[in-house]
């Protein structure tokens, strides 16, 4: 479906009640779906999301010249030859990640020609940590017409020691380094995220040879080929994070399945300290949320891996706006990330950001219309509005089906009454007179 010009039109104030399973994680398939083109065999997704970021990311793939086939939930990807390393802006302008396609590229062909990505604006994400990282290790690097030409001369040898972590550096470096007899690079300071672990993973089952991911060193010594294979991404983290979050703003009782709880304890932690309930079970890898009690605010952090994401940063604090007491809200990895907060201001939220440091005084909600202009952000405002007392809208659903597959089904499953309709629908917002 396509998502422009489309809104959500929820009614709130109904407790989230059932079971959900976990989708494959977005942040994980992503360069997993990268990691394909370093092998001339077929590589198989297991349960892929599907989401726009997958399918942009398709196209891009497609365009070098592998091949990309949905079979049900599973996706086939097979890059038997590359005849083209050029990644157009009108590709990758559609999503940050595809920057890591230039470690993949380097990996296959030993050259890359990739523009400045897009992906969600709220704030400055330079890629100028990846650009240096290369550059240590003997990359050559130049610019031209806002694209980054990059190409390897010899077996890529040495350091790479990242100023502050970076996902999406890592995960280049890695790429780049793991195909190709003679490479043989330490990344000191590499990111910590379970994405990262998951990447090492696969690549290690098709062959490869890295060892130390999830830890601040990732030692990669290069292999002379990769093999296909068939691969299950790791559960999505941030997708089970918000439905904790909404869970707990409308004050239901949810069982989440198919969940990493290892990959939340930051989360669990932060939501049991204001008063949700719950139980873990790691034998069926599921966890039970109540949030029938006494709920108090609590103040929060984002910061990276192993605390809590900055991807659940937007969604917490609409929870929190419906917690009585003070909350403050920071962000380390984003500071900038706060365009839910004026949207959220339209429910009734009573949040002020002070510079960099948002401070939210619990209060009942009301319905609104509201504007997602990022993926999170619009996680945060279907939080908020699925607490609401009343109706809401809620516009940029193209920006929400980057990192939310099938939401409004998915939640309807739990009890909301939601719909996705044209926005030239005409609703009554004030009587509710749109269906579920």
């Amino acid at each position: 479906m396509k998502n422009h010009n489309q809104a959500f039109y929820i009614s709130g104030g109904i407790p989230l009640e059932g079971e959900i399973h976990v989708h494959s994680a977005k942040n994980a398939t992503l360069p997993l779906i990268l990691a394909s083109l370093l092998t001339d065999e077929a590589v198989m997704i297991e349960k892929a999301p599907k989401l726009s970021d997958v399918y942009a990311l398709c196209s891009l793939l497609e365009h070098f010249g592998a091949k990309s086939e949905w079979q049900d939930d599973e996706l086939l990807l097979h890059a038997e030859s590359i005849h083209n390393h050029h990644a157009p802006y009108h590709l990758v302008s559609k999503l940050r990640a595809s920057f890591v396609a230039m470690g993949a590229l380097l990996g296959r062909c030993g050259e890359a020609r990739i523009s400045m990505p897009g992906g969600c604006a709220f704030g400055p994400r330079p890629v100028d940590r990846h650009i240096k990282a290369f550059r240590q290790l003997g990359v050559e690097i130049s610019e031209d017409g806002g694209d980054f030409l990059a190409r390897i001369h010899g077996p890529l040898k040495g350091h790479v020691v990242f100023e502050a972590p970076t996902v999406g550096g890592t995960q280049n470096i890695i790429l780049a380094s793991v195909l190709g007899e003679g490479n043989e690079v330490l990344i000191e300071h590499a990111a910590l995220e379970p994405e990262i672990i998951d990447l090492a993973d696969m690549l290690n089952a098709m062959g490869a040879d890295i060892s130390g991911a999830g830890t601040s060193q990732i030692h990669i010594k290069g292999v002379k080929r990769l093999k296909g294979i068939r691969y299950r991404p790791i559960a999505d983290r941030i997708e089970a994070g918000t439905l904790m979050l909404m869970t707990a703003a409308t004050r239901g009782r949810v069982w989440l399945r198919d969940v990493k709880i290892e990959h939340l304890s930051a989360i669990i932690s932060k939501l049991r300290e204001s008063g949700v309930i719950i139980q873990e079970d790691l034998a069926s890898r599921s966890l039970n949320l109540d949030a029938r009690g006494d709920l108090k605010a609590v103040s929060i952090t984002a910061v990276e891996y192993p605390g809590l994401a900055t991807d659940v940063q937007a969604p917490f604090g609409a929870y929190l706006a419906t917690v009585e007491g003070v909350s403050v809200v920071t962000d380390k990895v984003y500071p900038d990330r706060f365009t839910h907060v004026d949207e959220l201001s339209r429910a009734g939220a009573q949040m002020k950001l002070y510079e960099r440091t948002l401070v939210i005084r619990g209060t009942k909600l009301h319905g609104a219309e509201m504007h997602a202009s990022d993926i999170r952000a619009g996680g945060a405002l279907v939080t908020a509005a699925l607490a609401a007392q009343g109706n809401s809208l809620i516009s940029g659903v193209e920006y929400i089906a980057r990192g939310y597959e099938a939401l409004p089904e998915r939640l309807r499953a739990l009890g909301a009454v939601i719909s996705q309709e044209s926005l030239d629908y005409q609703p009554n917002l004030a009587t509710g007179t749109f269906g579920g």
